[in-house]
């Protein structure tokens, strides 16, 4: 029988109250820098400035207008970095946060997390400026350590369903060893394999938060609304993603992979369906995500079609990290952002505006190189300018609140 929805607390415990409400005020100051109270403040904000950042200096990179890092071949750098850079830093700062709202125990606060934090932002300087090792040192320490965090506070608190979560972050730093044995002549893979494999790990992530997310928040905005998706789709759909992106991941291209990134774009478009993102139009805090979740089967479609040859497997690949990862990303850390801060969520017109920005760059980047492949390196420059508004935007918006205390006084 499936679980309720309930029991899936992944945004601020309690509805965010306004200035002046009786827990508007905390007896006591709450001690510490407002940065290191909880995992979302220095992670969604250090995943942001990555964004801005890494971008344009990859596209910049490209036409000849900088030097990009030497440390490794140019196009290695961009997909480590977007991954284990920008994503793996949204995801660690989602965890430590949702891990406490699932346990109510405490996860890294204060020193720790500033060293987590730091450890990650140490990592992405010395791809720039550091021996390779010492590079793949740094880069390395970090998801095993929030893995074994999240695992004890899952297993003391006697919350199994989410251990598989803690499980990926074990994979995912796997993958990342992989890599870097791989780039040092260790392992003797293609790199770019092992990243394939760690944008496989991460679309699992989503598939399996998103699952829950998705419904669970349109349903409380919707009151009422009862989206019920069948135990044997949601089943079905999360095992025949994790076979075809192995598939993918360990096998040449074939046919029958094909085939399976086929059906599990038809499962996801059904799956998406019974959520009736029809419905969450009037809601931008909402359709960000359904439209976000809607890259998913277009991105398997385009693997399926690369793997008969028919289009580059770049195309899938950004569907899948543009389109879908990209766009989660920002309808998630500016939801949770704001619960987190005891805000409303209702957003701003700016963050409507970084909503669509990245949509736009989403289609920029895979669809229309697809359609006038001859202006391919005009859609970039769109894409990248679009995606770089999209995250000025948000740390324009969420810097002061995630450098300060929560409207509610509460602690986080």
């Amino acid at each position: 029988m499936k679980e309720p929805v309930p029991n899936i607390p992944l945004v601020a415990s309690g509805a965010p109250q306004r200035v002046g409400s009786p827990a508007s005020s905390a007896q006591f100051p709450l001690p510490g820098w407002p940065l290191f109270r909880l995992g979302f403040r220095p992670f969604y904000l250090g995943a942001a400035a990555f964004a801005l950042f890494a971008i344009p200096y990859w596209i910049a990179g490209l036409l000849g207008l900088v030097a990009l890092p030497p440390t490794m071949p140019p196009l290695l750098w961009h997909a480590h970095e977007m991954l284990y850079g920008f994503a793996v830093a949204v995801i660690v700062g989602f965890l430590l946060t949702a891990g406490k709202a699932w346990t109510g125990l405490a996860t890294p606060r204060g020193a720790t997390l500033a060293a987590l934090a730091g450890l990650w932002l140490a990592a992405r300087l010395a791809a720039a400026w550091a021996p390779y090792a010492v590079y793949a040192l740094l880069d390395l320490a970090l998801l095993p350590w929030v893995a074994l965090v999240l695992i004890r506070v899952l297993l003391k608190a006697g919350n199994r369903r989410n251990l598989p979560l803690g499980a990926i972050l074990l994979l995912l730093a796997t993958a990342n060893l992989s890599f870097h044995a791989a780039v040092l002549g260790w392992l003797n893979i293609d790199p770019l394999r092992a990243l394939h494999a760690g944008l496989a790990l991460v679309v699992m992530i989503e598939c399996v938060i998103a699952g829950r997310v998705i419904p669970a928040f349109t349903m409380s905005a919707l009151p009422g609304r009862q989206l019920k998706v069948p135990v044997w789709l949601e089943r079905s759909t999360l095992a025949a993603t994790a076979l075809s992106l192995a598939a993918w991941v360990l096998l040449p291209a074939h046919p029958v992979t094909a085939a399976g990134f086929v059906a599990v774009a038809l499962l996801h478009a059904a799956r998406w369906w019974r959520w009736q993102p029809w419905c969450t139009r009037a809601r931008p805090i909402l359709w960000v995500l359904h439209a976000a979740y809607a890259w998913l089967p277009v991105g398997f479609l385009l693997l399926a079609w690369a793997q008969l040859g028919g289009v580059a497997a770049s195309a899938g690949i950004h569907a899948l990290a543009v389109g879908a990862t990209a766009g989660l990303i920002v309808g998630m850390v500016t939801r949770t952002a704001r619960g987190h801060t005891g805000r409303l969520l209702k957003v701003s017109r700016l963050e409507v505006a970084a909503y669509l920005l990245v949509a736009g760059a989403a289609v920029a980047r895979v669809l229309l190189p697809l359609v006038a492949p001859e202006h391919t390196a005009d859609w970039l420059v769109l894409a990248a300018a679009a995606w770089a508004t999209a995250f000025a935007l948000y740390l324009w918006v969420f810097t002061p609140w995630l450098l300060s205390s929560r409207l509610d006084g509460k602690d986080g």
